[in-house]
C-alpha cells in the first residue's frame, strides 16, 4: 500500500514563515547595539561619580579640611554588635579625625532592625568605649542606603559640612551624595587592611553607582524614613 506524506500546514497569520538567516543576522545585531549601548551608559555613570568626588577625596588625614561633623555609614555588625573590620575601619578613621581637632561631631548612620541586629548601637559602643564623649556622638538609625544617610544627615541633623570616612571603594558614591544632598562634603579614606570580599564589594558598587545616578538624577528617590525617626528598633538621637 502506497502512502503518502502529510502535507504540511499552509503559510498565513498563525503560521508564519521560519526567520530568515538575514532576518536572525538583524536581531543579533540589534541586540549587540542595544548590550553595547546599556554597558557604555554603566561605564559612563561609574566615570561620572569617579570624576565628580575625585577632588574631594583624600587617602590621608593629612591634607583633610575642618567640617562640621564626621559621617560614618553603616556596615555589618556581628551578632554581639560588635562592628566587623570593615566598620571597624570606618570607625578608627572617624575616630582618628575627632581626635585631630577637625571635627566635633561624629554620625554614625546605620540600620537597627530590632531583633538583634544594631548597627548604630554597635558603632556608638564602639567610640564610647575609645573615649569618645556620648554628647558628641549623633545616631541616626535611619541609614538603609548611603542615600538616605546622606539626606537625613542633612535634613535631620542639619549637617552641611562633612567628612566621610569609608573604603575606598564606597568613598566616591557616598561623598557624590553627601554632595548632592546639599553637604560641603569631603571622604578620608578608611582602608585599614585587605578585605576578604574586596571583589565582590566592587562589583556591588559598580551597580550601586548606576542606581545613585538614577536615584539622583531621574527617580528623584527620597529616604526611606524621610526626616522622621525609623519606626523600627530604636529613635533617631
Amino acid at each position: 500500500m502506497k502512502t503518502t506524506a502529510p502535507s504540511e500546514p499552509p503559510l498565513g497569520p498563525n503560521n508564519p514563515p521560519p526567520p530568515r538567516p538575514a532576518r536572525r543576522r538583524r536581531y543579533a545585531v540589534a541586540l549587540c547595539i542595544i548590550l553595547a549601548v546599556l554597558l557604555a551608559a554603566a561605564v559612563a555613570a561609574n566615570v561620572w561619580i569617579r570624576v565628580a568626588a575625585r577632588p574631594h577625596l583624600h587617602d590621608a588625614l593629612e591634607g583633610v579640611p575642618a567640617r562640621d561633623a564626621v559621617i560614618v555609614p553603616g556596615a555589618s555588625v556581628f551578632a554581639d554588635g560588635t562592628p566587623s573590620g570593615a566598620l571597624e575601619d570606618r570607625l578608627r578613621a572617624a575616630l582618628e579625625v575627632f581626635r585631630s581637632g577637625r571635627a566635633q561631631r561624629i554620625l554614625v548612620s546605620g540600620v537597627d532592625e530590632g531583633r538583634g541586629y544594631d548597627e548604630v548601637g554597635g558603632m556608638e559602643r564602639w567610640l564610647r568605649a575609645a573615649g569618645v564623649p556620648a554628647d558628641a556622638i549623633l545616631e541616626d538609625r535611619g541609614g538603609v542606603r548611603t542615600l538616605d544617610t546622606m539626606e537625613r544627615a542633612r535634613r535631620v541633623f542639619g549637617i552641611t559640612g562633612a567628612i566621610v570616612c569609608t573604603q575606598g571603594f564606597h568613598l566616591p558614591r557616598a561623598v557624590f551624595l553627601a554632595r548632592r544632598a546639599g553637604i560641603d562634603a569631603v571622604g578620608l579614606r578608611a582602608d585599614k587592611r585587605v578585605y576578604r570580599d574586596a571583589f565582590q564589594d566592587e562589583l556591588r558598587e559598580f551597580f550601586a553607582r548606576i542606581k545613585a545616578l538614577l536615584d539622583t538624577y531621574i527617580l528623584r528617590t527620597e529616604p526611606e524614613h524621610g526626616a522622621d525617626p525609623p519606626p523600627r528598633g530604636g529613635s533617631t538621637r
